[in-house]
């Protein structure tokens, strides 16, 4: 009953920034965050918000460098991702849980369709 629609992928420079949203087709009190699968690699988790915004987690690759926010009324949250490496080029996946512990786990209702990000060296 939940869409979920990214946006803002492309290619960047290494050492640039890009802001990835993902909005979600109605209202919702679930945790909201962001996955990545690479090639050749399994999807990974990378960042997670809860639904009040007041709670973040974030995979030890991206600590430091990437931001996740929530703009409860547009029914949006944002990666903000600076100083991205090549390292860093996946298929974004934008996801809602109940919780931000399942949300962690993959445990997530909703998925979107996901955003390519190319970081290039």
């Amino acid at each position: 009953q939940v869409q979920l629609v990214e946006s803002g992928g492309g290619l960047v420079q290494a050492g640039g920034s890009l802001r990835l949203s993902c909005a979600a087709s109605r209202r919702t009190s679930y945790a909201m965050g962001w996955f990545r699968q690479a090639p050749g690699k399994e999807r990974e988790f990378v960042a997670g918000i809860t639904w009040s915004g007041g709670s973040t987690e974030y995979a030890d690759s991206v600590t430091g460098r990437f931001t996740i926010s929530r703009d409860s009324a547009k029914n949006t949250i944002y990666l903000q991702m600076n100083s991205l490496k090549p390292e860093d080029t996946a298929v974004y996946y934008c996801n809602a849980a109940t919780t931000i512990l399942a949300l962690h786990r993959g445990e997530s209702r909703y998925w979107g369709q996901g955003t390519q990000v190319t970081v290039s060296s």
